[in-house]
């Protein structure tokens, strides 16, 4: 009988499995494709300081100048950033991109497992199963990996690119690895190498791949070969080994992953391990209970409780060594899982303990690692299942369907903070980060600022000495009528709790400077801070903005404001800021008008700019003209700023001959703004220069019936009766 059918078959199946994935991948994701950058984002994708090749140099040569060191996914971010700028569109394109490619690859690495033979086995033989086992078991686990919401975290959630592109790389490092395995090669090992040398730069998690590499090969052949698959792992070994040490370190020195809360003894972190395992098994089975952060388990109270979760595992490690004569598979799926799961079981400590011991993002490669177990059950069971296959189908198809809602379902909630941490709020109310979140993502509305207070006031019941917390309850309050006062004692009791907390510092300096009389104070957190940061561009800007203001100390605040153009050159405001302390210090109003002039070139649409920069050329000998046409400019962006139109009116009407232009200008304010003071006081002031006392009166007396405090015009009209008229 001709083979070629079942051959023309399988190609079919080939061709066809990629396109099914994407359709699959897109369905289940697309509701977040136009999504926000969430949470943390703006601190992973490529950051303004990194945008240039300088920055990408920083990146793989500077611990700290990226949120984590992973330079590969941050190279990688920063090639995005060059395609498509700040769209999160192609950002969310592209992890749906790496997860489908990350499922396809997923079923060429079962297959190609699946087509290694056992040690001492007759040519053909296979004690797992016939030769299309490989291609169902492929199937099923990439099939089952691309809608299963444990991974809408990863997918949904730009950040998480590291793990789809790590797993990405990693799965294309073992497929390429087994082929060498199997046929040997230099090249196919030093492709592998390279491979996995990507993937522990894109996340850390992949440094687990040497170990579950050993466990498959055991696996599909009963045995490990010392020459042939263990000595060239030993450089993954050595490199997973050093990069996670690397990991570690920064963690704790950059992320903050250490202290108290870390505190955990040994046995402690082996019950949480059990507890994590049977977690993440529970959640794989029954997957529609998520949330973006979970309950953070008291470990000291509960992990009593947890022994018969150790137990259990330790029973089912027993059981599946005792049936691994009849079969590996289960033994294999335990060990490969346990691989998989190692790094976020709280053997390490990793930040987002501190508000919960469990993440979806966790789990990854380990629903990969299962989903590729699955498809092996099924692969042998499906043969066995005689008639009922077919009911086990429809099953099938239904479970898949009911998976493809799950996620789509999970990742619409992927569109904004708000959104996201509302409904992990819902369902778990006593996580202190979701909270806080939700309160920071509330406080960037306007109108919301009460809801937001609500939310940090939540915070703070849940975890009372959280420095966050009490910034963020603080600068809620500083923005609200009557809440300053109770904004300052969050500041210090934030900066009380965490002496070097350089934002509180900085906002609580700036608050203290905004009050009269507390000037002094403020100058003294602001330099505060910048001792401890002393290229804190927030705190320099401050710190200068308050100086300049204090009576004859605007000469104090300009070498702040410089270090604060060199650290930020591109930034109008620090340009701005810069000029209004040089226009304070005598005979600096040249270089005030330069630097306006720069704040200008920067953000050549802003009429509060360059009207700044029209009064600082008006200020400059020879430089009139300059002024003039500036002002011009500024009523060109905005023709209803009758105060810009009044200045250039009065400019004009001092220049011998341009009267009558002042005049026009002036008569077309009065026809925006009839009731303006300013314009109708210089109207007042041009009508008694032309001998028409009676409208100046006029005038005056309207510019006072629309601004009773407006000196200008009650003291025109004194002189103009003391003159008689």
């Amino acid at each position: 009988m001709s083979s070629a059918g079942p051959v023309r078959t399988q190609r079919l199946a080939d061709l066809l499995l990629p396109l099914l994935l994407a359709a699959l991948v897109a369905l289940c994701y697309w509701p977040s494709v136009h999504g926000a950058l969430l949470w943390d984002d703006p601190a992973h994708v490529t950051t303004p300081e990194l945008r240039s090749w300088d920055g990408l140099g920083r990146i793989w040569t500077e611990f700290g100048a990226t949120q984590q060191y992973y330079p590969v996914l941050c190279t990688v971010f920063w090639i995005e950033h060059r395609l498509w700028g700040d769209s999160t569109t192609g950002y969310h394109l592209a992890n749906m991109v790496q997860h489908a490619l990350c499922c396809w690859l997923l079923a060429l690495v079962v297959r190609r497992l699946w087509a290694i033979k056992p040690a001492g086995a007759a040519p053909g033989a296979d004690r797992d199963g016939g030769p299309d086992h490989g291609a169902v078991a492929g199937w099923v686990a990439a099939l089952l990996f691309a809608v299963h919401p444990v991974g809408v975290e990863s997918v949904a959630w730009i950040t998480e690119q590291k793990n789809t592109l790590s797993l990405l790389f990693g799965l294309a490092a073992v497929w390429c690895y087994l082929g060498f395995a199997e046929q040997g090669g230099g090249r196919r090992y030093a492709l592998a190498s390279l491979l996995f040398l990507a993937a522990l730069g894109s996340k850390t998690t992949a440094a687990m791949l040497p170990p579950i590499l050993l466990v498959l090969l055991w696996w599909r052949r009963g045995t490990l070969r010392w020459r042939g698959d263990v000595l060239p792992l030993v450089p993954w070994f050595v490199a997973a080994v050093a990069m996670g040490l690397l990991t570690s370190w920064v963690e704790r020195t950059f992320v903050g992953a250490e202290g108290e809360e870390f505190g955990l003894s040994l046995l402690e972190r082996v019950l949480l391990a059990a507890r994590i395992t049977w977690f993440f098994l529970e959640k794989l089975v029954l997957p529609f209970d998520r949330a973006f952060f979970y309950r953070r388990w008291d470990v000291a109270a509960e992990s009593g409780g947890w022994i018969l979760h150790l137990a259990a595992a330790v029973l089912v490690m027993i059981g599946f060594w005792l049936l691994r004569k009849r079969t590996r598979g289960p033994l294999a799926a335990w060990l490969a899982l346990g691989g998989a799961l190692f790094p976020a079981l709280g053997f390490f400590n990793v930040y987002p303990f501190l508000f919960s011991y469990a993440a979806d993002h966790f789990y990854y490669l380990a629903a990969a690692v299962m989903a590729a177990a699955v498809g092996g059950g099924v692969a042998v069971l499906v043969p066995r299942a005689g008639r009922w296959w077919p009911g086990l189908a429809v099953a099938g198809v239904a479970l898949g369907g009911a998976l493809v809602w799950g996620a789509r379902a999970q990742s619409r909630l992927y569109v904004d903070d708000e959104t996201l941490f509302r409904a992990n709020v819902a369902k778990v109310p006593d996580n202190w980060m979701a909270r806080r979140i939700l309160g920071h993502a509330l406080g960037q509305i306007p109108g919301r600022e009460l809801e937001s207070l609500a939310e940090f006031r939540e915070v703070l019941r849940l975890k009372p000495d959280l420095p966050e917390g009490h910034l963020g309850a603080a600068v809620r309050l500083s923005r609200m009528p009557g809440g300053k006062l109770e904004a300052i004692a969050h500041y210090e009791r934030a900066i009380e709790l965490r002496p070097d907390y350089i934002e509180a510092l900085n906002n609580l300096g700036g608050l203290l400077g905004s009050i009269p009389g507390r000037e002094e104070e403020g100058v003294a957190r602001l330099e505060q801070a910048l001792r401890f940061k002393s290229d804190y561009t927030d705190a320099c800007l401050n710190l200068g903005l308050i100086l300049t203001r204090l009576p004859g100390r605007a000469a104090e605040a300009v070498p702040h404001l410089e270090w604060a153009v060199e650290l930020q050159p591109d930034s109008p405001v620090m340009h701005a800021a810069l000029a209004g302390a040089l226009a304070r210090v005598p005979g600096r109003m040249a270089d005030a008008a330069r630097a306006f002039g720069e704040a200008v070139r920067l953000s050549p649409d802003s009429p509060e700019f360059r009207m700044q920069w029209a009064n600082a050329l008006l200020s400059v000998p020879g430089r009139q003209a300059e002024g003039i046409e500036q002002l011009r400019a500024v009523l060109r962006l905005a023709p209803g700023w009758s105060m810009v139109r009044n200045n250039l009116v009065m400019v004009l009407g001092g220049i011998a001959g341009r009267e009558r232009e002042a005049q026009v200008l002036l008569e077309e304010g009065l026809t925006l703004d009839p009731n303006h003071p300013g314009l109708l006081n210089t109207y007042g002031i041009l009508c008694a220069q032309q001998g028409r006392f009676a409208e100046a009166r006029a005038a005056w007396e309207r510019a006072l019936a629309t601004d009773p405090e407006f000196d200008l015009a009650r003291q025109n009209l004194q002189r103009l009766e003391q003159m008689g008229q």
